[in-house]
């Protein structure tokens, strides 16, 4: 499904115009980035029982430049993480 297949779902579902339905996605997609981008390692987002996001950090490590066969060293970076809830995985393995 992509965003705007979203927005056209909340917009149905809601009875509301696609452009409310884009603002609010935008805006919770928005608030979630923010949350990330400001809080520490420990900052999460939780929706329960949908998930949560959080951010971790990869560290350094080498690896191999896939034209050359040359190492390479990939730095420390942060990155975000979805983990899903109970009731997500559960609602998918079915």
């Amino acid at each position: 499904m992509t965003k705007s297949e979203l927005v056209k779902a909340l917009a149905t579902k809601l009875k509301i115009t696609n452009k409310l339905a884009s603002q609010a996605v935008d805006e919770v997609f928005g608030i979630i980035t923010e949350t990330l981008e400001k809080g520490d390692e420990n900052s999460k987002v939780q929706i329960i029982p949908f998930g949560s996001f959080s951010k971790r950090t990869r560290k350094a490590r080498e690896g191999r430049d896939p034209r050359t066969g040359d190492k390479i060293t990939i730095p420390e970076r942060t990155v975000p993480v979805f983990t899903p809830g109970k009731a997500l995985r559960d609602a998918v393995s079915k």
